[in-house]
């Protein structure tokens, strides 16, 4: 009898890991998909301001003052959001194992 109460609470522990662990890959994904939606909306507000100081240039010395300065600022926000998302997916990846950690520590031999 107290095996069959042992695996019962073997599966439920396991459920209830398994159900942890999709809630963190969803909200995760939500949050990686957030951040890429907050990129894209920056990205083109960017793009217009840009297109809209451009088109109000009266020399080619000024023109290029102003694509450089834009080249620079979309480069500078393209390496940090990457860095932001980077970190979103490996955050994803910690939470959406770290309910199986305890599973793993009870059921793997501990070598001392």
């Amino acid at each position: 009898m107290a095996q069959i109460e042992e695996i019962q609470k073997y599966g439920k522990e396991q459920f209830d890991a398994a159900i942890s662990s999709a809630n963190s890959f969803s909200s995760g994904l939500q949050a990686i998909a957030t951040a890429y939606g907050d990129y894209a909306k920056k990205s083109f507000e960017d793009t217009k301001s840009f297109v809209e100081k451009l088109s109000g240039v009266k020399s080619v010395e000024k023109a290029i003052e102003v694509q450089t300065e834009f080249a620079k600022t979309s480069y500078e926000t393209f390496v940090a959001e990457s860095q932001k998302i980077g970190e979103l997916y490996s955050d994803l990846a910690k939470q959406a194992f770290k309910p199986f950690e305890t599973f793993v520590a009870k059921v793997a031999p501990t070598t001392h």
